[in-house]
């Protein structure tokens, strides 16, 4: 049995505790190196080109969500699917989940690339875009964009060495990115004086460069999937299957570009621009323990999807058990921060006072029951392990569309610019609520489903 096997049988035999520390620590690492990098690039743009350039940055979430929404569905969902096939020990499948994942990658990041950049004036005018932070959002769109399908790629490819029982290479690869990126972007914003379009240009030439190293690690004929022969060819049942676990991740960041439209809107009629960049502040900021979280549950889905797959549920509780604690601890740290150092944390980012001073006190609000979005992500996060799309799915939308978007369509009226932020906090709470009940009931089913194992 070669290594990439045996590893991967280690899913089902070795201490869960341990296996979560395995998975999860390079996954955390990746995420922390992730949110670093979006974080450093807002750092350079708002000391760089000012205070506007940051409200412009902010504009363009929703057009990066919904980009992201294309690769997170497909990478997730793909390895997610490999992650139960291996747990089924059908590792023939499990090689042409992968290649499919590429053709879509490549399709998806394609088409959406050519059809968003025909219409990009109207898309970020209607996102919230005002004439002064237009040509920002602009001209970092247009550069991000060009390079969308490199970045579908390597968010792909990231995942899926995850579920291939390599997440040190996927934190390699995360680690990397940044450091390039860290690198790059001073070097385009000042000395060669390209403003926030250099910030978008250092961000592409880093997932490229690291990209083509991931290539070559799936071309390794040891890897557990690898490059061959014939996995490229799209088979329906196989796509169908990488979509519809994929469509929660899809669903959940499609909903971020909506709520952050309405957000976007929404301050620019109460708050104007500085509003606008206090929101894209304190997003930077939850954005970290976010991306924490995601890299723990990132630790869980290879273990809980092959687990399940093998009907090992005890292991799959101990499991969900473990990265629920993690992710409350790595939360409370985040709304302890926001509440205690929050213009330490607004001045990272601009020297501007009034920005600052808006979003001190948006970092607080926002941020003001943060523990519990470590327990919606998890519920949520384990529902997608395990294949079930539809729950997953419908807890991704609650906080979204069911509880965040009317609240922000009602209070704004009557609190304007605090109605915006004091939304957020209310949802959080009401959606975490919900997603507990449902687990909670989950749990008691399966354990009644299987009396012998649990």
């Amino acid at each position: 049995m070669d290594n990439s096997k045996q590893a991967t049988l280690e899913l089902g035999t070795k201490p869960v505790g341990s296996l979560l520390m395995q998975y999860a620590l390079p996954a955390i690492a990746a995420m922390t190196a992730a949110s670093l990098y979006n974080m450093t690039d807002s750092i350079f743009i708002g000391q760089g080109c000012g205070p506007l350039a940051i409200s412009g940055l902010a504009i363009t979430f929703p057009l990066q969500n919904l980009g992201a929404a294309f690769g997170a569905g497909v990478g997730i969902g793909a390895s997610t699917c490999i992650s139960v096939k291996l747990g089924q020990k059908d590792y023939d499948t499990a090689e042409r989940v992968f290649g499919n994942a590429v053709t879509l990658n490549i399709i998806i990041g394609v088409a959406f690339s050519i059809i968003t950049l025909l219409f990009l004036n109207p898309i970020l005018l209607f996102f919230g875009a005002s004439e002064a932070t237009l040509p920002y959002a602009r001209e970092y769109m247009v550069i991000t964009l060009a390079g969308n399908a490199i970045s579908h790629m390597f968010f792909g490819m990231n995942a899926i060495l995850r579920a291939a029982s390599k997440p040190r290479s996927a934190m390699m690869a995360s680690i990397m990115t940044v450091i390039l990126n860290a690198i790059l972007s001073p070097i385009f914003i000042w000395p060669l004086h390209m403003g926030i379009g250099g910030a978008a240009l250092a961000t592409i030439i880093a997932q490229a460069t690291v990209l083509a190293w991931q290539l070559r690690i799936f071309s390794n004929p040891q890897c557990i999937v690898h490059f061959r022969r014939g996995i490229f060819r799209p088979v329906s049942h196989i796509m169908k299957n990488i979509l519809a676990i994929g469509v929660s991740p899809f669903a959940m960041n499609v909903c971020s570009c909506i709520v952050i439209i309405f957000i976007n809107n929404a301050l620019m009629r109460h708050g104007g621009d500085m509003a606008v960049g206090a929101f894209g502040i304190c997003n930077k900021i939850a954005f970290i323990f976010v991306m924490i979280n995601m890299g723990m549950n990132q630790g869980m889905f290879p273990i809980a999807g092959y687990n399940y797959g093998a009907r090992h549920y005890d292991r799959l509780l101990l499991a969900l058990k473990y990265t629920m604690c993690v992710a409350v601890c790595i939360a409370t740290t985040g709304f302890i921060i926001a509440q205690t150092i929050p213009y330490e944390c607004a001045r990272l980012f601009t020297t501007d006072e009034t920005l600052i001073r808006i979003s001190e006190h948006a970092i607080r609000v926002i941020m003001l029951v943060f523990p519990v979005v470590g327990v919606q992500m998890v519920c949520t996060g384990f529902f997608q392990s395990i294949g079930k799309a539809k729950v997953s799915m419908f807890l991704s939308l609650s906080r979204q569309l069911l509880f965040l978007l009317p609240l922000l369509i009602i209070l704004p009226n009557f609190y304007q610019t605090d109605g915006v932020w004091y939304a957020q906090p209310i949802s959080d709470f009401i959606s975490a609520v919900v997603a507990v009940i449902m687990l909670t009931a989950y749990i008691k089913r399966l354990k009644k489903s299987a009396p012998a194992t649990v």
